[in-house]
C-alpha cells in the first residue's frame, strides 16, 4: 500500500479495502486483450463509442435510412453508381441461362436419352423464360428480372418475389414472378408490439421466416392518392396445403438473428458522400479557376448597367434601376462602381494531390466492398500480373453473388417452372411428384452467366486446353467459363461446317 492508502486505511478501513478490491479488477481487465483492443483507459481508446446491441437494434432500426441514402447515392455518386453496375453487369450481364444437367444415373437412363430430355427441358423453359408473360406486370422477361431483383438487392438490401398463377391468353405457362421492393416489407402499426414481426419479416419461434407482410401502397409515393391510409397483406411463404413456394427472398444476412439484408454499399456510405461532396467542390473550383474575368474600376458614377450583367428587367436598355446577379464567365468583363477594387483570387486549381488522394480513398472503399480498385474504376495498369491478379480477386466476389441469386432466385423459379410444365404433360418425368430424388434429379441445373473475359487470349485457351487434357476440367466447363457457350451445341455446330467445308472444298476440286 503507498502512503495515500495507508491514510486512507488509517482513516476508513472500508474505504481502503474498496480502493484495493477496484485495483485488482483493473489489474484483471488490463491483461490480455484488455491491454490492446479491448483496453478502457489508453488514451487512443477513449472516446470509442463502441456500444451495440442486438441485430434488431444495429440493423433493423436503421434500415430506412440506409436504404434511402444508398439509392441517393446510386443516382449521383459517381464511385457508388460505378459499384452497383460492376457487380450487376459481371454478376449477371443479359442473363443467367439455363443448362439443364439430369442425373441420369440415379434415373437408370442412357446418356443419350438425357440429353434430349435435357434439350426439351431447355426449349420449353426459354419459351416461358423468353417472353414478358413470366412477368406478373408483362413488362420483362425472365433474364430482366434478373437484373431488376439483382439490382434492387445491392440498392436496397433485400427483394421480394412473389409467385402468383395468371391465365393469359396465348400464354402456354401460368406460372408468372412479381417483384416488390423492400419499402414495402413492413410492419402493420397494430401489429407493431409483435417480437415474431422484424421490419415485415415474420418468423416462428425457431427463426424460420413464415410470412412476409406486404404494404398495398409504396409507404413514400408522394402523389399516391391513397397516401396516409395503408392497407397490408399477409403473404406465407410456403403453402400450407401443397408445401410449394409461395415467396422468393433475396438478401445477403451478417448477423445470427439478421433478417432483412443490408444494402452493398452500407459499411462505406460515408466515404463515397464524402469523397463526392470533395469531388464536387474540386470540379467547381477548377471551373471557377478556368474562367478568366477583367474587373473594371471607373472614377466616374454611371447609371448604365455594368457591361456583362444579367439583368431580370424584360426591357433590358431602358432608363432604369436595373437588379441582377454577376456570374463569372469566360472572358467576361465586370464593371465596378466608385471606390470599388477586385482583389485577384487564384484558387491553385486543378489540385496536383486530387488524383492521388481520390485514389487512395477509393482503394480503401474497393476493399470494404471486395471490388479491386483497378475493376471498381475500370483502370487497369500495364502490368499483366497486377490486372489479372485484380480480376481474380473481383471474380471471386462476383462468382459468390452469383450463386447466391441462382441459390435464391433462379433455381427455385425453375423448379416451380418444372412443377407445372410436368403437371401439364410438357416434359415426361416419370416419378416427379412421388419421389423427391426423382424430382431432384430432373431438375438439376447449371446457370451460366458473363464470363471472366481474357487479358491475353492466347494464354487463357492454351490453360484451358491443359486444364482439359489432363482431367483438372471438362471441354464443357471450359467452354463455358472462356465463352459462355455450350460444349455440345458447338460439337453439333462444328460437324455441320466442317461437312460444308468438305462439300465446298470437293466442288472446288471438281471444278477445277
Amino acid at each position: 500500500m503507498n502512503f495515500l492508502d495507508k491514510t486512507i486505511a488509517a482513516i476508513s478501513p472500508k474505504k481502503a479495502l474498496e480502493r484495493v478490491a477496484a485495483r485488482k479488477r483493473l489489474q484483471i481487465l488490463d491483461s490480455g486483450y484488455g491491454n490492446y483492443g479491448a483496453s478502457l483507459s489508453r488514451n487512443s481508446m477513449r472516446g470509442w463509442n463502441f456500444e451495440g446491441g442486438s441485430a434488431d437494434e444495429d440493423i433493423h432500426d436503421n434500415l430506412d435510412v440506409l436504404r434511402q441514402r444508398s439509392r441517393d447515392l446510386y443516382a449521383g455518386a459517381p464511385l457508388a453508381t460505378g459499384a452497383v453496375k460492376t457487380m450487376r453487369t459481371n454478376v449477371v450481364g443479359s442473363g443467367l441461362r439455363l443448362k439443364s444437367q439430369i442425373d441420369y444415373e440415379y434415373l437408370g437412363i442412357s446418356k443419350e436419352d438425357a440429353r434430349d430430355i435435357e434439350a426439351t427441358i431447355e426449349r420449353e423453359f426459354s419459351l416461358f423464360a423468353d417472353s414478358p408473360d413470366c412477368d406478373a406486370s408483362r413488362m420483362d422477361n425472365f433474364y430482366e428480372l434478373q437484373q431488376m431483383a439483382f439490382l434492387n438487392w445491392l440498392l436496397s438490401g433485400d427483394v421480394v418475389a412473389l409467385l402468383p398463377f395468371k391465365q393469359r391468353a396465348g400464354s402456354v405457362y401460368e406460372l408468372t414472378i412479381q417483384l416488390i421492393e423492400a419499402d414495402r416489407i413492413s410492419t402493420p402499426e397494430m401489429l407493431s408490439f409483435d417480437e415474431n414481426i422484424h421490419d415485415g419479416a415474420e418468423t416462428d419461434y425457431f427463426g424460420e421466416l413464415v410470412a412476409f407482410h406486404i404494404s398495398k401502397y409504396h409507404p413514400f409515393a408522394i402523389n399516391c392518392k391513397h397516401r396516409g391510409v395503408q392497407e397490408w397483406r399477409r403473404v406465407e411463404v410456403y403453402g400450407e396445403k401443397t408445401g410449394r413456394r409461395n415467396v422468393l427472398f433475396l438478401a445477403n444476412r451478417e448477423r445470427i438473428g439478421q433478417i432483412r439484408g443490408l444494402p452493398f454499399v452500407a459499411p462505406v456510405i460515408e466515404s463515397l458522400k464524402q469523397l463526392g461532396r470533395y469531388t464536387d467542390a474540386e470540379l467547381m473550383a477548377a471551373v471557377v479557376s478556368g474562367l478568366f474575368t477583367v474587373f473594371i474600376e471607373k472614377q466616374g458614377v454611371s447609371d448604365d448597367a455594368p457591361f456583362g450583367e444579367e439583368t431580370d428587367d424584360p426591357l433590358a436598355g431602358l432608363a432604369s434601376p436595373v437588379s441582377g446577379n454577376i456570374n463569372l464567365g469566360n472572358g467576361s468583363i465586370i464593371d465596378l462602381q466608385e471606390g470599388e477594387k477586385a482583389n485577384p483570387v487564384t484558387p491553385g486549381r486543378p489540385n496536383a494531390n486530387f488524383g492521388g488522394f481520390v485514389e487512395a480513398v477509393s482503394c480503401q472503399i474497393g476493399a470494404a466492398l471486395e471490388v479491386p480498385y483497378e475493376v471498381l474504376t475500370k483502370h487497369f495498369s500495364s502490368n499483366y500480373s497486377a490486372s489479372r491478379g485484380a480480376l481474380l480477386e473481383a471474380w471471386k466476389l462476383f462468382t459468390m453473388y452469383r450463386g447466391w441469386l441462382v441459390n435464391d432466385f433462379c433455381q427455385p423459379v425453375f423448379e416451380e417452372w418444372m412443377w407445372e410444365a410436368v403437371a401439364k404433360g410438357r416434359i415426361k418425368a416419370p416419378g416427379f411428384f412421388t419421389d423427391p430424388l426423382v424430382r431432384k434429379a430432373y431438375c438439376g441445373a447449371k446457370w451460366n452467366g458473363p464470363t471472366q473475359g481474357q487479358l491475353d487470349p492466347l494464354k487463357e485457351v492454351n490453360a484451358a486446353i491443359q486444364r482439359a487434357e489432363h482431367g483438372f476440367s471438362t471441354h464443357d466447363s471450359e467452354a463455358t467459363e472462356l465463352t459462355g457457350s455450350n460444349f455440345y451445341a458447338n460439337v453439333r455446330q462444328l460437324v455441320t461446317e466442317n461437312q460444308l467445308l468438305q462439300e465446298a472444298r470437293s466442288q472446288n476440286e471438281t471444278a477445277d
